[in-house]
Order: C-alpha cells, then structure tokens, then sequence
C-alpha cells in the first residue's frame, strides 16, 4: 500500500478523477445526498490517500486555517468498498492528524463530522463545540482537536 501526499496542483488526472469518482460514490450515491462535492476548496487543499495497484482505498484533504475554519480541517474521510472494515479509516484520519501537527505546525484542528461518527473522532480526543445541525440534510457536529504538548 503507497501514501500518497499532494498539492491539488501535484494530482495526476488519473488520481483526480479517482478521487472525485470516490466522492461522488460514496457521499453522493451511497449517502443518497445530491450536493455539489466540488465546492472549490481543493486547489487549497493537501489530499492524502492510500493506494494499491493505482486503486485509491482510502482518501482525505486537508484543509489549511482560513479555508473551512479559523483552524486546519480534515474533510471529505473515505474509505472505498473494497477495502472497508480493514482499519482504513483510522488510519488515513491519524495520518491527516499527524500532517496537520507536525508538518504544518498548527495547534489545533475542526471539523465538521457527521453525527454518526462522532464516537469515532472521540476515539482520536475530538471534543464536540457545537449542538447537531444539518448540512445538506445530514445531522452534522462541530468538532476540535488540540494538539497536545508533553513536557
């Protein structure tokens, strides 16, 4: 499996089109949610993604302060059909967690998680700063995450 780490700018069109195919199936299709998944917010981003035999598995973006929220953000979690119940998730989250500390130096992260999986991003010490609210008809969260200094 290669980790892969890029600019929008540094994305073949094959690992685009791979990309937004998997958005557009995933949050789209399977989520029964038709909203604009391209919300010009990835020219901005760093997306990383786990691939094998040019076959994208697991994907996030990274969203530098400013973007989304006056903090860095992690978006747009997947993991593709084929490879779901392998641990995928946790581990692409922990990797945009790690680029967002240690790479871009930042001390805080907020997302905006589905509902449903608050309990997961519990799981890497997310903490809840909003009440639930829709967003494009799904039960949403606001979440932070501060990094922690150890003396």
């Amino acid at each position: 499996m290669n980790l892969k780490i890029k600019r929008f700018n540094e994305l073949s069109t094959r690992e685009l089109y791979e990309i937004l195919k998997l958005r557009a199936e995933i949050f789209v299709v399977e989520q029964n949610c038709p909203y604009n998944d391209l919300d010009d917010k990835d020219y901005e981003c760093i997306h990383i993604f786990l691939e094998e035999e040019n076959q994208i598995l697991s994907y996030i973006r990274v969203l530098k302060p400013g973007v989304s929220y006056s903090d860095s953000s992690l978006g747009r979690v997947l993991v593709s059909k084929i490879a779901r119940g392998k641990g995928l998730a946790k581990k692409i989250v922990q990797i945009g967690i790690n680029y967002i500390f240690n790479e871009l130096n930042e001390k805080a992260i907020t997302i905006g998680a589905q509902n449903y999986l608050k309990n997961f991003y519990e799981t890497f010490g997310f903490e809840s700063i909003s009440e639930v609210y829709l967003e494009d008809n799904i039960p949403h969260v606001d979440m932070t995450l501060k990094k922690r200094i150890d003396k």
